[in-house]
């Protein structure tokens, strides 16, 4: 156990937004002297690992915040997270007005027309079934919501005539609204119906670089086109955006579907035509849908911009390896290189406890550090509203440290505010090859084997 002094205050009653938080907790990381840093609320969770770092935590509750800090000046590094947390916004009601305690008071208090549930998974059925109940579409943000739950309310959704997108829906764009993990779209004549976040990110980002544009972005959530969900929410997406005038095309993405439901899906009876984006073995991948959908619409395919690497002497290749954001860019690299060592460090067994990789870079910034000679590290960077603001400050670092070879996905548009030609130049700087297409980016990390 480390020997640097450490502080654990407690503020009772103090609530914060948790990425908010882990955002405070990374920056006060970094700062010089500090060892380790951590503001989060005092949640079961968060005071166990609090524990398993060498905290002596004292008495709390879940309604209460911790700051916990390992450095040479604790006394100072408090202070600092005292200060940060001061401009951190939080929204305040006005002194005679009682917020709503509960999404079906909100509902009732508000002339709503979708309802956000972004709350630990054991809570986010409760408040989505309040909203379904009411008639009110849902975007789960959530994950870790039970899988016979989510045929439940999805079940639910259909006798209310509601979409339900979610559980671990993090991307979707309604009318132009970018919500969760979003890229910054031109309107256009393209939907999207998405069982994956990062794969509608890669489709949208490669439309809208051809010139085409988004009308709406309909996640639906990793697990409804399983056996066990039945593509409840896909096939309502489906219906909805073939009723919308705005929409002339749709791409359907998603993980490997069962079966079944893939054939139930393909025989919806729709006007609009539809892309098929699911990936198998075989089957198209997530940038020749891309490049499919363009032609339908009459478009020219341009050619994807990417960036070669500045040479670095480096030893022959023996295997790739996957440091992954995104679930779906790495089943679909997976796919294309063969490799059995692609993880996915968004899964819920990396985010527990902790930010999205695609906010926090921690998890893959110690896999490049224990990269080998002989790897080739394949991995995504996905811009956009909601994601880490500067990526490559952190993981254009690690890659110029790492001995291995490195090709990097970049995933974004030229409005997203990291700016993509700076990301670009960053990594490329540090010695990667960078690919708009997750797609190609793979084949020429397979080319180097």
């Amino acid at each position: 156990m480390s020997d640097t002094p450490a502080a654990v205050v407690v503020r009772r009653g103090a609530y914060h937004d948790s990425v908010a938080l882990m955002r405070l907790s990374r920056a006060l990381s970094d700062l010089p002297g500090v060892e380790a840093a951590m503001v989060a609320m005092a949640t079961e969770l968060n005071v166990t690992i609090l524990r398993e770092l060498g905290f002596t935590v004292p008495e709390a509750g879940p309604g209460d915040l911790l700051v916990a800090v390992r450095a040479h000046d604790p006394g100072a590094a408090v202070e600092e997270a005292e200060r940060r947390l001061a401009t951190v916004h939080r929204p305040q009601a006005e002194a005679q007005e009682q917020p709503p305690l509960t999404t079906r008071s909100a509902v009732a208090a508000v002339d709503a027309g979708l309802v956000l549930v972004s709350t630990p998974g054991e809570y986010a059925f409760l408040e989505a079934y309040d909203a379904v109940e009411a008639g009110l579409p849902v975007m789960i943000f959530s994950d870790g919501v039970p899988v016979e739950r989510e045929r439940q309310l999805k079940e639910l959704a259909e006798t209310r005539d509601v979409l339900v997108m979610g559980p671990d829906c993090g991307t979707a764009v309604i009318a132009g609204a970018g919500l969760g993990f979003a890229n910054v779209l031109t309107p256009g004549p393209a939907g999207v119906v998405a069982a994956s976040g990062t794969g509608a990110q890669q489709v949208t980002c490669l439309l809208d670089r051809a010139g085409v544009g988004v009308s709406h972005v309909l996640g639906v959530g990793g697990r409804d086109l399983s056996a066990e969900v039945g593509g409840l929410s896909t096939m309502r997406a489906l219906r909805m955006l073939d009723d919308d005038p705005a929409t002339e095309l749709i791409v359907l993405v998603s993980k490997p579907p069962a079966p079944e439901v893939a054939r139930a899906v393909r025989e919806l009876p729709l006007r609009t035509p539809v892309v098929p984006a699911m990936l198998r073995e075989g089957g198209p991948d997530l940038t020749e849908a891309a490049e499919q959908a363009l032609r339908l619409l009459g478009r020219s395919v341009p050619e994807w911009p990417s960036w070669p690497a500045w040479h670095r002497a480096r030893p022959s290749a023996e295997r790739i390896t996957g440091v992954y954001s995104g679930g779906t860019l790495a089943t679909e690299a997976a796919l294309i290189t063969g490799s059995r060592d692609i993880v996915d460090y968004g899964d819920d067994a990396y985010t527990r406890g902790r930010a999205h990789p695609m906010i926090d870079p921690t998890l893959r910034v110690e896999a490049l550090a224990g990269a080998a000679e002989t790897d080739v590290v394949l991995m995504d960077v996905v811009l956009g509203h909601g994601a880490d603001p500067d990526p490559a400050a952190s993981l254009a670092h690690a890659v110029a440290r790492t001995p291995a070879t490195v090709v990097v996905a970049l995933i974004g548009t030229d409005g997203d505010p990291q700016d993509l030609h700076r990301q670009a130049a960053a990594f490329r700087e540090a010695g990667a090859a960078v690919f708009t297409s997750n797609a190609q980016a793979a084949r020429h990390a397979r080319s180097l084997l």
